[in-house]
């Protein structure tokens, strides 16, 4: 298969979609693959890295759609990208669609086979190709909020782990999944005071276990919710229903009652976010302010760290790249009923039921397409 892997355009994206090592296991199986120049140039892959391992370096992302059967990426489509997109091309990327009904609507007219990383599934269950960079937003979020509780920029002015005599700042975590449980590592690491809010009391449990009186679990019940977001100087949302649209679990009212200067941080704005306030920012303006609440809302996070968040994507994504490549599509989700579920759109058909439903669109079985 000829295998293509653009440059991304995304603001302040600077993540690739393979890697040279990736390349190679690619070219190790005789399968072509085209890398526009200067695609991770960026985290230091130059295109020599690219030509060693057996990569054709072309100059512009037009040049690589025209050629590939399959594209490789790592952030949804801009619309630019989606009009290179023809039928019956492989596109294999994150894409989030259930919030975006102008993308969903650009790759159903394309005609494209896309392939969600973040709704394929496991053997154990997860969302394993989603789960590395949910790993580096949840170290991550914590990191913005705490920068972001700075007064310069325009938080109350707050530690996050206080100072002897001075307690520390206290962050809720809303979702114990990935996303929560890394940014509750984080948290406890530089001494916060942490609660953990999620309706699976098993997940809690799991918690409690390994941090003890270090941290507050609870149920998340509509009233614990209030009272936290209310008594809290950093909420963290990591709340997700694979590829659906996030819950709006923290509403306007309840951010007019926060405390001012106070942070939210919604890794959850790729989904469409969990807070009724928020909207999509980038890294060069990464927040807003609603009531006096500063809102950090970027929509590519991970890609601020993009050499670690490249890496550790690949690691995540080349089985099922490679079986695409050896197998095609059809066939490689015949044999992977977890692959299956990443087709979100297909010969112009919604084949994924929470991006049909979010959108109002009708659903095709993936089924009947194989």
């Amino acid at each position: 298969m000829r295998v293509g892997v653009p440059k991304e355009i995304k603001n302040h994206e600077y993540r690739v979609g393979l890697t040279p090592a990736s390349v190679r296991e690619f070219a190790a199986r005789g399968h072509e693959v085209f890398v526009q120049s200067g695609a991770g140039a960026s985290i230091g892959l130059a295109d020599e890295h690219y030509a060693a391992a057996g990569a054709t370096l072309l100059k512009d992302a037009a040049e690589v759609c025209a050629r590939a059967e399959m594209i490789v990426k790592v952030k949804e489509p801009q619309p630019a990208e989606c009009a290179m997109l023809r039928e019956g091309q492989i596109l294999y990327t994150y894409l989030h669609l259930a919030p975006d009904p102008e993308q969903t609507d650009a790759l159903l007219r394309s005609g494209a086979i896309c392939i969600a990383y973040e709704t394929i599934t496991g053997p154990q269950g997860g969302l394993p190709l989603l789960a590395p960079m949910s790993e580096v937003a949840g170290r991550m979020s914590i990191q913005a909020g705490a920068a972001h509780l700075e007064k310069s920029k325009g938080g109350m002015g707050v530690l996050l782990g206080g100072v002897p005599g001075v307690e520390p700042a206290h962050v809720l975590i809303i979702g114990a999944g990935v996303v929560g449980t890394h940014a509750l590592q984080m948290a406890v690491g530089l001494g916060a005071r942490v609660t953990v809010l999620d309706k699976n009391v098993e997940r809690l449990r799991q918690l409690d276990l390994v941090f003890g009186n270090r941290i507050k679990t609870l149920y998340s019940s509509a009233q614990a919710l209030e009272e936290k977001v209310l008594e809290s100087d950093l909420v963290i949302g990591g709340v997700l229903i694979p590829g659906a649209a996030a819950p709006k679990l923290v509403t306007r009212p309840m951010v007019r009652c926060m405390k001012k200067g106070a942070v939210l941080v919604d890794v959850a704005i790729d989904q469409g976010g969990c807070f009724e306030t928020s909207h999509a920012t980038t890294h060069a303006e990464p927040t807003f302010v609603v009531d006096d609440v500063v809102h950090y809302c970027v929509a590519n996070m991970p890609g601020a760290v993009a050499r670690t968040s490249t890496f550790a994507l690949n690691n995540a994504t080349i089985g099922h790249g490679l079986a695409l490549a050896d197998l095609g599509w059809q066939q490689a989700m015949r044999e992977s009923p977890h692959l299956k579920a990443g087709l979100n759109v297909a010969a112009g058909k919604v084949t994924c039921a929470p991006v049909a439903a979010a959108l109002n669109l009708p659903m095709t079985h993936a089924d009947t397409l194989l």
